[in-house]
């Protein structure tokens, strides 16, 4: 099974929301999901893009891949850089 970070949309009619969700691949954007890691709310101003680093950190090194958006969103807040960093780290 392969599982992405990806995001699901919530909330109203032109009001989105969206959860940070591992999720199998072959299951639908807003289907079953295996765990929330966090929330997006792209309307606040600022954008508010809460999330659980260790949760994230976790599904990362077991092999999750994040969606372009959630990427982006990664890079921001600093999370992609500190799990590039744990990763090339054990490399070596």
């Amino acid at each position: 099974m392969s599982v992405k970070l990806r995001l699901a949309r919530v909330g109203k009619t032109k009001q989105p929301h969206y959860r940070v969700v591992a999720a199998d691949t072959k299951k639908a954007r807003n289907g079953e999901f295996l765990e929330i890691v966090g929330t997006y709310r792209p309307l606040e101003n600022p954008s508010d893009f809460v999330i659980d680093n260790s949760k994230v950190l976790r599904w990362l090194n077991n092999g999750a891949l994040p969606t372009e958006r959630v990427r982006k969103l990664l890079e921001v807040n600093g999370l992609w850089g500190e799990f590039i960093a744990t990763k090339s780290t054990k490399k070596k």
